[in-house]
């Protein structure tokens, strides 16, 4: 039963990711949703969970935040390292200078930091397949309301992938490629919990980690370079949209 609704999800992911690529003329409304649907998935899904799910203290904090504030930390470290590494080997002077000050236009466009987001994505949603699989091994109607959640989000996990993948520089190829990949990872991940246990707590510990790493990128990237060339209210409306359609979803599914 799982490996079928992951089917469900394999189909939203590649719905989100065409309608990425369908409304390229309207790029900063394309971001402005991304910038939401990231920030709803992580305040309103991720981080939740991982409470939930690995809520143990460490040094009077819980294991699950500190792993998020981790996340918000290695993505920064990682994209910062490849930034500096492209801008040492032949970058145009122009876009170096920028790289030290403070135009996330420049930096955006680092092909590497968007494939390793875009891996991240795929990752993500590999793990979801593993949680409905999981869900499912609990009990019908814990399997079901996992289901729609996921599901329904996946739609959020396709646009953002391509969104990712296109926005820092690489070409539609490997856009297409890494939206995909993170269709099939669902499927894969459902299916091969038909051979293990996951841990609950390995699990939390993941979402908290995941969290941070792709509040970053919405924070960081995804939001500016939305608003760098036009810094319109309809913008903002996508934005708060995208959030609002998150919780939709959560409070349908819990």
């Amino acid at each position: 039963m799982a490996v079928f609704v992951a089917l469900g999800a394999f189909l939203m992911t590649l719905f989100g990711g065409w309608t990425a690529q369908r409304v390229t003329d309207r790029r900063h409304l394309v971001l402005g949703l991304a910038g939401g649907l990231m920030l709803g998935v992580v305040g309103l899904d991720l981080l939740p969970e991982a409470m939930r799910a690995a809520g143990e203290e460490i040094f009077g904090v819980p294991q699950a935040l500190l792993l998020f504030v981790g996340g918000f930390l290695v993505a920064h470290l990682v994209e910062r390292l490849l930034a500096v590494r492209q801008a040492s080997h032949g970058a145009d002077p122009k876009e170096s200078e920028a790289l030290d000050g403070h135009d996330s236009h420049a930096h955006a466009r680092v092909p590497q930091v968007g494939l390793t987001a875009a891996a991240a994505m795929v990752g993500h949603s590999l793990m979801d397949g593993i949680a409905l699989g999981a869900a499912f091994q609990v009990g019908g109607g814990m399997g079901a309301a996992v289901a729609l959640a996921v599901v329904a989000h996946d739609f959020a996990d396709g646009f953002n992938t391509y969104t990712l993948t296109s926005l820092y520089g690489n070409d539609r190829r490997k856009a297409l490629t890494m939206l995909v990949a993170d269709a099939v990872a669902p499927v894969v991940g459902a299916a091969s919990t038909l051979l293990f246990t996951l841990p609950e707590e390995l699990l939390g510990s993941y979402l908290g980690f995941f969290g941070g790493a792709l509040l970053y990128l919405a924070a960081a990237e995804i939001l500016p370079e939305a608003h760098h060339e036009h810094p319109a209210r309809s913008t903002v409306l996508c934005t708060i949209a995208g959030a609002a359609f998150i919780w939709l979803v959560v409070g349908i599914a819990g």
